[in-house]
């Protein structure tokens, strides 16, 4: 395992700097704004270093596990759909609805694959609603630097290690945590270059079938893998009602999210730091309470999901509403 993570860790340290020179060859740039968190002019389309990791790792791992090639074949493809539409969206701007419908079918892909496989239409179903939603929540929290990057290495690690049970799954999780630990060195704490669209959704896409994936085998456990996802669900999830509530558009960019407002008062590192330690915190709570009987961790759960709620409130509170300008990606972008 060593050598297969040192292998993807290479590989993405230096496909970052290719693209990072593809970028600044090509002008692609997010310049500061009212609907930008950063002051500088910065490259964007790291995220295809990510991408690209992962594809290799598919095309590796369905040569070494015939068993698994059609779960791999319909994850690559969806990736590939995800990966696409964002690397068109960070060249020149789509439509949001047009990015949405190819995440959407890319959903369908993998929950068909997925039924085909298992037999179960619930695990079909859950699958096509954890990609609909992590991929544009990843996308919504790809604003700061390190943060949708730190955040799915920790959820990945976590699938590799304790939580899993080996094989392909465990080895492609792997591979995702190496991947965006060696993205990190070009965007945190310093970003030289930052995912772009091409790399935030395909993230999201990737936690969201590990997490079905590699949860499943587990059975009635498996809503534990909730909890360390809670930073990101909370805060899209709250800031998105909000907006809806005001009847404002909820597609179009802003800087509503907590981790926005935190981030204008605190800086970067802090917000990204500080919601990285609340997802190892969660990491932890998945360790500690897969194996306990009874009702005790479901009443944890929406404990920390309410406490959650709470520090979204006290986040959001920190700013005036009034003084709170636009941006966010995902379809927002």
């Amino acid at each position: 395992m060593l050598q297969w993570v040192s292998l993807y860790f290479g590989l993405a340290v230096l496909a970052t700097w290719m693209t990072l020179r593809y970028a600044v060859w090509r002008d692609l740039f997010d310049h500061p704004g009212e609907r930008r968190s950063h002051a500088h002019a910065t490259a964007r389309g790291g995220g295809a270093a990510i991408v690209a990791g992962l594809l290799v790792a598919a095309i590796v791992l369905a040569i070494r596990d015939p068993q698994q090639q059609l779960l791999l074949g319909a994850f690559s493809l969806g990736l590939s759909l995800v990966a696409g539409v964002g690397l068109v969206d960070d060249h020149r701007p789509l439509s949001p609805w047009l990015r949405l419908a190819a995440h959407i079918f890319a959903g369908m892909l993998m929950a068909l694959a997925l039924l085909a496989v298992t037999g179960d239409w619930r695990i079909a179903a859950v699958a096509f609603l954890a990609i609909v939603v992590l991929t544009n929540v990843w996308n919504f929290m790809d604003g700061i630097n390190g943060l949708a990057a730190i955040q799915a290495m920790l959820v990945a690690v976590l699938l590799s290690s304790a939580w899993s049970a080996g094989g392909s799954w465990t080895s492609m999780a792997a591979a995702l945590a190496a991947a965006c630990a060696g993205f990190l060195p070009y965007n945190f704490p310093k970003a030289r270059i930052f995912l772009g669209d091409v790399g935030s959704g395909s993230i999201g896409f990737s936690i969201a079938v590990l997490v079905v994936v590699q949860g499943a085998p587990t059975g009635k456990s498996s809503w534990l893998l909730m909890l360390p996802l809670s930073a990101f669900l909370v805060d899209a999830g709250l800031t998105l009602l909000r907006r809806i509530i005001r009847r404002e558009a909820w597609w179009a960019p802003h800087t509503q999210h907590a981790y926005q407002v935190w981030a204008r008062r605190a800086g970067h590192a802090t917000v990204t730091l500080a919601y990285a330690g609340w997802t190892v915190a969660g990491s932890v709570l998945v360790l500690v309470g897969k194996n306990m009987p009874g009702a005790f961790m479901p009443r944890v759960a929406v404990a920390w999901y309410i406490s959650a709620g709470l520090l979204w409130w006290l986040l959001q509170s920190m700013e005036p509403e009034k003084s709170q300008s636009v941006q966010s990606k995902g379809m927002d972008t």
